[in-house]
């Protein structure tokens, strides 16, 4: 793990003990956790949760990490680092040494019922790479006072200088979700977001990939959960490692979407469609 993983462990337990709690907070904040879906990030993870457990002490206690078949030593810092670690692998694979790789949205899912089995109601996810500063997750976390809402962090891209992979796929698929949708969408692919746990389980999503998270979404905003936008400051640094692969992912969020608009369209996904 190397001393510097180890000093930010030795750190993070302190602030644990040491951070203040808020002096109100809305009646949910004791069912929040923290969702971090991780794939190869021994480089990041440990600076991730200490910089969460800095920024969100509420959380400190309920934070998970899921292992998407990593072949490194992020589980290892994790649970390290105090975090409840689960793997995104389902069935037979659950049993494995050493997992495979199901996707984010299988990691997302994965965390949404570790979560609720652990009795939580709200669930804050943050990607495992560093590009989420960790104020700015604080804010997403608390920015919606309704424990149903789903908050969407909503990124400029632009400024914040992302890859121009990224900024071309997010544009895609923001112009076909607000129109699927009926109401505009700034952001349809940042990983920083707040859920709902047992509503957005209940949204019965497929999606294994980043598809999963155009697909929620939509299925969020036609079963009428209410979704707020908040502006958010990323971060890309030019070690940043990332498992999004432009035209095979894009590719995946085109043919989940186009396959669960046809649901809904049907009356598939239990709604009825009023166009």
């Amino acid at each position: 793990m190397g001393e510097s993983a180890s000093a930010i462990i030795d750190e993070a337990k302190l602030d644990r003990m040491a951070a203040p709690g808020p002096l109100t907070s809305p009646g949910w904040l004791e069912q929040a956790c923290i969702i971090v879906p991780a794939l190869d990030a021994e480089t990041s993870i440990a600076s991730v949760v200490s910089g969460l457990t800095r920024a969100i002490p509420e959380c400190s206690e309920a934070l998970i990490v899921v292992d998407d078949g990593s072949r490194d030593a992020t589980a290892r810092i994790a649970r390290d680092l105090g975090c409840v670690v689960v793997t995104s692998s389902a069935g037979r694979e659950a049993s494995l040494a050493r997992p495979g790789n199901r996707g984010k949205g299988a990691a997302l899912r994965a965390g949404l019922e570790a979560a609720h089995a652990r009795g939580m109601s709200v669930a804050l996810t943050v990607d495992a790479d560093g590009q989420h500063p960790p104020d700015e997750a604080r804010r997403v976390l608390f920015a919606a006072e309704r424990e149903r809402a789903i908050v969407l962090g909503v990124r400029d891209l632009v400024r914040d200088g992302a890859p121009r992979a990224n900024r071309f796929s997010n544009g895609i698929s923001n112009f076909f979700l607000s129109r699927f949708a009926r109401r505009a969408l700034h952001d349809t692919q940042c990983g920083l977001r707040r859920y709902p746990v047992r509503e957005t389980l209940a949204l019965r999503t497929s999606g294994q990939g980043y598809d999963f998270e155009a697909e929620v979404l939509l299925r969020a905003i036609w079963a009428g959960l209410e979704v707020v936008e908040e502006p958010v400051r990323v971060i890309y640094p030019e070690n940043r490692q990332t498992h999004f692969r432009a035209g095979r992912d894009v590719r995946r969020i085109i043919r989940t979407v186009v396959s669960t608009v046809g649901d809904h369209w049907l009356g598939r996904d239990g709604s009825a469609e009023d166009a």
